[in-house]
């Protein structure tokens, strides 16, 4: 029972999730790991700790010394001075796999967040130890199971939307706020294989309409074509043949089999209109599910006192890596575990 008490534990303190593209095909527990970014090596020790995702997402933001004598460290001139500059490369690992290799990597889900500041989902108000935080200004929480909702329901209805930014279609903040769209559409791998797998054929087929194409109306088929232009509208524009798909010959204003001639006119029910049934989020528990500053200073500005001489410490940052300030202590210690600092409490939750 203790066994299962610990591993539970564990898994709670976890700060990084990813997918595992191979061979596990889920969302997991990730490792985060640092390389020299010029020769790859593991065997670095980098000049500051990272604070926040773009310290691991963004290149150039951290340098290192590499310990690679064969390293073939590039120049950098600055005040007609030389030096020799290396920069870290954060990457992360699938946690729940023996590493296949150099090449084993896997996808960060930045948006997944253990919910240490103990944050209601704005749809369901449960406090749940895992959440996804939107990247919206205020931050809005859903939990991982009304997260799989919203995507099914907005999936059904076809209402992913196109981030013109981005080139690709994604999901804003249910409570509607702007600049919100997820960014990293691996999130979406919370979803089902099947679902998204209709992910992304909805994206395709709806790129493809954007494009001035069309979809070819044969049940079963839906192959996207992009025809000729028509300005005239002459019944050999009309014609259309899904070609590379089922063959199949329609008419390209009715969608109908090709026919000579005027269209008919299609009933309402048919005309391909939808009926949204929404997903709503009440304002007052949107309101009250935010990852806001209020809940930062809650985490940033505390102390807890170093496990080695009990020396209270503030931490007023994002990385968990605390160093003792007391004369003649200077311990290394794990801000979440609160114990020596190791390489699991950098691969698990380095900063946060």
């Amino acid at each position: 029972m203790k066994n299962t008490s610990d591993e539970k534990k564990h898994e709670n303190r976890a700060h990084f999730f990813v997918y595992c593209s191979m061979p596990c095909k889920a969302v997991t527990v990730g490792k985060l790991r640092v390389r020299c970014a010029t020769c790859n090596s593991g065997a670095v020790t980098v000049d500051r700790d990272p604070q926040c995702w773009p310290d691991v997402l963004q290149p150039r933001r951290i340098t290192v010394h590499c310990e690679n004598d064969f390293c073939p460290a590039p120049t950098h001139i600055s005040n007609d001075t030389e030096s020799q500059v290396l920069y870290a490369r954060f990457y992360f690992k699938c946690g729940k796999h023996v590493s296949l290799g150099e090449g084993d990597e896997a996808v960060p889900l930045y948006l997944i967040k253990p919910n240490l500041r103990r944050i209601p989902c704005l749809a369901c108000t449960d406090v749940r130890d895992t959440v996804l935080v939107f990247p919206c200004e205020a931050g809005h929480v859903t939990c991982l199971d009304c997260f799989k909702d919203y995507c099914s329901i907005r999936l059904r209805e076809r209402q992913f939307q196109f981030d013109e930014t981005k080139g690709y279609y994604t999901l804003p903040c249910p409570a509607g706020c702007p600049n919100s769209f997820i960014p990293e559409v691996h999130h979406f791998h919370l979803l089902t294989p099947e679902q998204y797998e209709q992910y992304q054929r909805f994206s395709t087929e709806e790129y493809v309409l954007r494009a001035g194409g069309i979809l070819c109306p044969r049940p079963d088929c839906g192959m996207g074509i992009i025809p000729e232009s028509s300005d005239n509208g002459s019944e050999e524009c009309r014609r259309i043949q899904c070609i590379g798909g089922c063959g199949y010959v329609f008419c390209r204003r009715c969608l109908q089999g090709f026919h000579l001639g005027e269209c008919e006119l299609q009933s309402s029910e048919s005309s391909g209109t939808t009926h949204k049934s929404g997903y709503l989020v009440d304002p007052q528990r949107a309101n009250d599910a935010k990852w806001d500053e209020a809940s930062n200073k809650t985490i940033r500005i505390s102390t807890k006192p170093c496990p080695k001489c009990r020396t209270p410490t503030e931490r007023d940052g994002g990385c968990m890596h605390m160093v003792c300030t007391r004369a003649g202590c200077g311990y290394h210690w794990c801000w979440v575990c609160q114990t020596e600092w190791t390489r699991n409490c950098m691969g698990n939750h380095w900063f946060g």
